[in-house]
């Protein structure tokens, strides 16, 4: 006994440890404190629900949760894992059958050997010569069957193993899958405040380009310009007015998009805020990249995986040594129905132990433990893929909104400048120390430069986003 014990303690295969990451202390991109020391407050911690406060955005990202398509049936793949992993904890348990049966009728011919101490037989009259005559048995069982599996070296507690990886890793999927529709949830809902700002834009640029048309016919009726000036300034008012059916087309299919995310048909989507209402912070919380591996969701499901890949090493080795089995019978057995249920007579039972070790099977387990190692490899390989690139999406967003903040501020200036560049040209248009080409180039450079600031907006609160679902935010 002591010698199964001791043998069924071995385990097969090495334990798993994470391996080593080139992460470095800081993020690229990150604002150096003055103190030189590293802060490891991070926004990923926030609930999406307290870091968006917009409330058509959160009532959006709440149905989408609730609703989307994905989500649902990343939940089943959760339910799907959970039942796996029963099964595998149930392999610990011996196996049980009963069989209850009877009648059971054999045809033998004299010459079968048989003791009269071996069964029941009768003459069978089936019109066959006297020297073939058959003998009919009839047996009626009642059995009950026990059959287990040592773990000698540990094969079931590694299937184990790499079946709490994949539920683990069905739940990490799950959160990723959210982090992702939160995001693509907020960079629409931002999209969509963008278009609106840009169709309100462009239907003030009409607007202009009417009133200054206006003038034009004026001056054109009393012989100050010519019908050029009247074609090019109607020209440049079409140009304001192709922009609107355009945004709203690109408006109504964003909507729409807004809608499918949260698992519902085309509708209109309310906004409960302007996009020029929002203020940016000039930096963020980033903490550390070592973060990363228990915040970003993709990270510890490529971890999981690698965890499985990892327990399948043990399971695919453990294959190659010897398993023992125990197996145990009893019941009730009888050749006669009356003495089916004779106790102690028609009592019976019987135990097995049996060892089979694998000798020659043409390779075959050989190359699935190769195979699994490599596939462990493979998944290390991934693992470390994905920390490299998550790293890199965080230091792309911060290069983004430092950047981007940047721009803004010459964007406003910009704006600012061609707005006074209109207006000065229109004042001196109508005092006549100005063409309407002048007039036409300004109100072209306002529209322009008005649209790039709406522009430059939408993408600092994109950045937001992608820094947020970059660190792991989202899945809260």
């Amino acid at each position: 006994m002591a010698v199964c014990l001791t043998i069924s303690s071995c385990k097969v295969g090495r334990d798993y440890t994470r391996p080593a990451t080139a992460l470095a202390d800081t993020f690229r991109g990150t604002s150096k404190r003055p103190d030189s020391t590293i802060d490891t407050a991070n926004i990923a911690v926030i609930p999406w629900s307290d870091f968006f406060t917009d409330r058509m955005l959160m009532t959006l990202i709440d149905s989408a949760i609730a609703n989307n398509y994905d989500m649902q049936a990343a939940l089943k793949n959760i339910e799907i894992a959970h039942q796996t992993l029963k099964q595998s904890k149930a392999a610990f348990f011996p196996e049980i059958n009963t069989q209850l049966g009877g009648t059971n009728h054999q045809w033998r011919s004299r010459d079968f050997f048989a003791s009269p101490s071996s069964g029941w037989y009768e003459r069978g009259g089936h019109g066959e010569p006297p020297e073939q005559l058959y003998m009919y048995q009839s047996q009626y069982l009642s059995s009950i069957s026990l059959s287990w599996e040592m773990d000698i070296w540990g094969r079931m507690r590694r299937q184990n193993e790499r079946a709490l990886a994949e539920y683990l890793q069905s739940f990490e999927a799950r959160k990723a899958i959210q982090t992702q529709l939160v995001a693509a949830i907020a960079e629409g809902y931002y999209n969509l405040l963008m278009l609106d700002a840009q169709l309100e834009v462009a239907q003030r640029n009409l607007r202009l380009n009417d009133s200054t048309l206006q003038i034009v016919k004026l001056q054109r009726d009393a012989g100050e310009v010519s019908s050029l000036a009247l074609q090019q300034t109607e020209s440049q008012k079409l140009v304001a007015a192709s922009l609107i059916p355009e945004l709203e087309q690109e408006i109504a299919i964003q909507e729409n998009a807004l809608m499918a995310l949260t698992g519902a048909m085309p509708d209109s989507v309310y906004r409960s805020s302007a996009l020029m209402d929002w203020r940016m912070q000039d930096s963020y919380d980033t903490g550390v990249p070592l973060q990363l591996l228990t915040n970003r969701p993709d990270v510890r499901q490529a971890e999981q995986a690698l965890r499985a890949a990892n327990a399948e090493v043990g399971v695919a080795q453990a294959y190659r040594y010897p398993s023992l089995t125990i197996d145990a019978t009893g019941g009730l057995n009888a050749m006669l129905p009356h003495n089916w249920f004779n106790i102690p007579g028609a009592l019976f039972g019987g135990l097995i132990s049996s060892a089979t070790q694998p000798i020659f099977n043409r390779r075959r387990l050989k190359t699935q433990h190769e195979i699994a190692k490599l596939e462990r490899d493979k998944a290390e390989i991934a693992f470390q893929q994905t920390v490299m690139e998550a790293a890199h999406e965080v230091s792309n967003a911060l290069v983004m909104i430092n950047k981007l903040n940047e721009q803004y501020t010459i964007a406003e200036q910009r704006v600012a400048t061609a707005q006074l560049g209109v207006k000065n040209a229109n004042l001196l248009f109508k005092s006549g120390e100005a063409t309407y080409l002048e007039v036409i180039t300004a109100q072209s450079n306002a529209l322009t430069s008005e649209l790039d600031l709406v522009r430059i907006k939408q993408q600092q609160l994109v950045a937001k986003v992608s820094l947020y679902r970059a660190l792991g935010g989202g899945w809260k």
